[in-house]
């Protein structure tokens, strides 16, 4: 095939077929939301049947392709876009054997067929690079994140179980609480109505301005250096 090539990292690429591909995972999605509208006639299911069978054959030959011809041999199989491509086909071929209407949640996994379109992306390929350059830092704030959401949960419900009981009936009822405020959504739903309840929702607040500044302001460092190797990979590929 003149149209089969490779990068410096062995992955494989099918040139203008990949462009095949990706018009075919939007339509996929299309069809997707289609099959969710009530009172479809018969012959539209059976059309939508058909472009399934059609959609998942031709991405099973991508997938046994990718596997064969990817350098070191089956190095793709588990990477990343790996995992993606096989969770993406095999909804389809489990419903062959099982009915899937009664398990709803492997019918989503279809939705991954979205993720695909992420390997044809210079920009998703750069912020890929990103996380991978990022990773251990944003690993860690997370961890301090998670730290401060309890810690959040907890401070509040001393605060406010007395005066609401039905709203802070305990710590894990005011997560809630302490995930919409760190992330300044603030629904309304539940809210602090004593005075030290309202000042410790203030000291939450201000943090929860850096929950969102700190990680953005690592990715863009991290994203920035990513672009940079990208580019001089792409100088160096002869």
């Amino acid at each position: 095939m003149k149209s089969v090539s490779w990068d410096h990292n062995g992955r494989v690429s099918f040139g203008w077929f990949e462009h095949v591909i990706q018009a075919l995972i939007v339509l996929n999605l299309l069809t997707f939301a289609l099959e969710t509208l009530p009172d479809l006639a018969d012959g539209t299911m059976r059309i939508l049947g058909i472009f399934e069978w059609i959609s998942v054959s031709i991405f099973s030959a991508e997938y046994l392709l990718r596997l064969v011809l990817s350098r070191p041999r089956f190095k793709y199989a588990v990477s990343f876009f790996g995992v993606v491509d096989l969770l993406a086909i095999l909804p389809f071929y489990l419903g062959l054997g099982i009915d899937l209407r009664s398990v709803r949640a492997f019918r989503l996994l279809r939705l991954l067929r979205a993720l695909k379109l992420a390997r044809y992306s210079a920009a998703m390929q750069r912020f890929h690079r990103a996380f991978l350059i990022a990773k251990d830092e944003l690993v860690l704030f997370g961890v301090v994140a998670a730290i401060l959401l309890f810690l959040s949960a907890v401070g509040i419900y001393y605060f406010e179980n007395a005066s609401q009981p039905d709203v802070f009936s305990s710590v894990f009822h005011s997560l809630w609480w302490a995930v919409v405020t760190l992330t300044t959504v603030g629904y309304g739903d539940a809210y602090p109505v004593t005075v030290g309840g309202r000042i410790f929702t203030g000291f939450v607040l201000i943090t929860g301005l850096g929950i969102v500044a700190v990680p953005a302001g690592i990715f863009a460092s991290a994203l920035s250096k990513a672009r940079a190797e990208l580019d001089a990979e792409t100088r160096a590929d002869p």
